[in-house]
């Protein structure tokens, strides 16, 4: 076994006993959370601590063009170095070989992290609560659809056929039938996992046709972060091995509700790993209330990071499962942050406002960096609400050209998630907003073209 598979999780040393390893796939996440990098024969990687890529890949938008936010030396594509994270490495058992993918940190030629790379962001976030002696603490819930293949944009997403032959049941919440619909799709995806090293804590039917939900267990954000980003491909891969794809679009069919990323926070005193929540007699602390007025007052400026596309909009309607607002309440799944039922030692805080379609590590970092502006301003949340917070007034932007606009504003979540970072990912979102209004869109051929 070559030395640096001893630094790996012991699930890759499993998933590799007796077997030659046969390629290795050096990724790092892009904006979108695309995974980019190359791959090479296991010898190779073997020979080296890190590989080059340019810095531009995260200039680029989720449609292939680019932004252009580079300096005044304009754009010159430096080289950034990439390190692999060997805690990271992970099987992928869907390949062919015998493949472990290995995460890689970005630097700069000179030691330091590229600051817009999005797992680089997260740890910064992260350093500026453990700076203050905290550690945050994260649980995500991930929604996604499987539909029918679907090789034309310009056809209308399709449930897909379930083992029945018919199409994915809709409205079945929490149906374990409707589950056994797409039963295979979801073995292999439990057998990708294990073989991954990855525990999943339920996997649930949700309200949309062919709509499921995937909880995580709680943890380092980090890797909660790489546990996500990891999921999605296997996800993705699994469907395909039963002719469906898996999405992750916020809102790929109408008349269904949409896909979110919830996540549940709380946060321990590194020192006495206590849950900062709460008092010791069990009721909530202060800081519980200012996290919350943390999130309230500033999750607005994060919406370009939460909500990342023109379609994430559209998840954001009444009665659909989605939050409207930024209320709060105590198991009340109308808010948008909800307090879950818990014991005073996992007393925790959920944002339901984050859409799947987000970068698993900027959506965290974002969130996070909300509820510490919270912490730091020490200020008090508006009233709890009781009853159908959908009756409440919106409070947020409706459309990532008037979220952009916000976000260019927020002096103080910019410092958190770093000033550099900020500036690239607007100008990129900037671009992609540009490239989607070149697009004519079949209601504008529908009712414009012979009635205006």
């Amino acid at each position: 076994m070559p030395d640096w598979l001893s630094q790996t999780p012991e699930a890759a040393q499993r998933y590799l006993s007796g077997r030659r390893l046969d390629e290795v796939e050096c990724i790092v996440s892009d904006l979108p959370g695309i995974a980019r990098g190359k791959a090479m024969p296991a010898a190779k990687f073997a020979l080296q601590s890190h590989f080059y890529l340019p810095e531009t890949i995260f200039f680029q938008t989720i449609a292939g063009g680019w932004g252009e936010p580079a300096g005044q030396s304009g754009v010159t594509e430096p080289d950034m170095v990439l390190r692999p994270d060997f805690a990271t490495a992970t099987a992928a058992p869907w390949t062919a070989d015998w493949t472990l993918q290995v995460v890689h940190d970005a630097f700069r030629p000179d030691g330091t992290p590229v600051p817009f790379a999005p797992r680089n962001v997260l740890k910064r976030v992260v350093a500026a609560y453990e700076a203050i002696g905290l550690r945050p603490v994260v649980a995500p819930e991930m929604e996604f659809f499987f539909v029918a293949r679907n090789t034309d944009p310009a056809r209308s997403i399709e449930p897909m056929l379930g083992r029945t032959g018919r199409p994915a049941a809709a409205r079945q919440a929490y149906s374990l039938s409707a589950v056994d619909e797409y039963g295979p799709v979801i073995d292999d995806i439990y057998d990708f996992a294990e073989a991954q090293g990855f525990e999943i804590d339920g996997i649930t039917q949700e309200g949309g046709t062919g709509q499921v939900e995937i909880n995580l267990r709680h943890g380092d954000p980090v890797l909660l972060a790489d546990e996500v980003f990891f999921f999605k491909r296997l996800i993705r891969e699994a469907a395909l091995r039963h002719d469906c794809f898996a999405t992750f679009m916020a809102k790929p069919m109408e008349d269904e509700p949409g896909s979110a990323m919830h996540i549940h926070h709380s946060v321990l005193h590194i020192a006495t790993g206590r849950n900062i929540f709460s008092n010791p007699d069990g009721s909530e602390a202060p800081e519980f209330r200012h996290f919350i007025a943390g999130l309230q007052n500033h999750l607005p400026s994060a919406m370009p990071i939460l909500a990342p596309y023109v379609n994430s909009y559209r998840r954001y309607v009444p009665d659909h499962s989605a939050p409207i607002n930024l209320e709060w309440g105590f198991d009340n799944r109308t808010t948008g942050i909800r307090i879950p039922i818990s014991d005073p030692e996992s007393r925790r805080i959920e944002n339901r406002l984050i859409g799947m379609d987000c970068n698993p590590y900027l959506g965290l970092a974002a969130s996070l960096a909300c509820g510490l502006l919270g912490l730091n301003e020490a200020k008090e949340p508006r009233p709890m609400v009781a009853g159908n917070a959908y009756e409440a007034d919106p409070e947020m932007p409706w459309d990532l050209f008037s979220a952009l606009d916000i976000f260019e504003e927020a002096n103080g979540l910019r410092e958190i998630l770093g000033n550099d970072f900020c500036r690239v990912y607007e100008v990129v979102k900037r671009t992609e907003y540009a490239e989607f209004l070149q697009v004519i869109s079949p209601w504008e051929r529908e009712h414009l073209l012979l009635n205006v």
